[in-house]
């Protein structure tokens, strides 16, 4: 199988780091949906990425999704608990959480490349505050487990990851870490996983 995307894409990284826990034979290539030859709108309808192609050729398509559907195909580790309707949504929930504050650090993202007469200072302000809370909220649900969720790590780490890596990339006047100590802890220890690490080196 192949996957679509970019480094910088918050939403490819999550997919990335699910398909290298689950040592998924997969090729990743580099494919920006604005540059011209790129693949992404033949392949996925949104003209989006992640794109995960299959062999036999079906586009799998939004991060979510893919993540599910690659937890499916073996069970070392299984990031998404089975036969725990409870633990699975409290996973679900903190992907909810990170894909949230993915969603708004893109929004504010996309603001500030503006022209300075095009922005709009409400909407970045919405977004921050939304970044903060949901901040806070993941530090408060994490307090001082090792993992989001059980014993052993899940989707949700893999998530929560993901979007911290990104606000560090696109918002680096956030002092998070100084902010929540707890998740600075738990970040350190998850930056040193050899996926993270993969991800982190393009």
């Amino acid at each position: 199988m192949k996957l679509l995307g970019t480094d910088t894409s918050p939403y490819v990284r999550k997919v990335r780091l699910v398909l290298l826990e689950k040592n998924i034979p997969h090729t990743y290539l580099v494919d920006p949906p604005r540059e011209p030859g790129s693949q992404v709108a033949r392949v996925n309808p949104l003209g989006r990425i992640p794109a995960l192609l299959l062999d036999d050729e079906t586009c799998v398509f939004d991060s979510p999704v893919i993540a599910e559907y690659a937890d499916t195909l073996n069970d070392t580790p299984a990031l998404i608990p089975r036969g725990d309707a409870l633990a699975r949504m409290r996973v679900k929930r903190w992907e909810a959480l990170a894909d949230g504050i993915m969603d708004s650090a893109v929004a504010v993202r996309t603001e500030r490349i503006r022209p300075a007469d095009k922005q709009e200072p409400n909407n970045i302000s919405v977004h921050n505050n939304a970044i903060t809370r949901a901040l806070a909220y993941a530090s408060e649900q994490l307090g001082n487990k090792k993992w989001c969720e059980g014993s052993s790590i899940t989707l949700a780490d893999l998530a929560l990851a993901s979007a911290l890596i990104y606000l560090d990339l696109r918002q680096t006047e956030r002092d998070w870490r100084g902010a929540h100590p707890n998740l600075a802890a738990w970040f350190a220890r998850i930056s040193e996983r050899a996926s993270v690490r993969t991800t982190l080196a393009g």
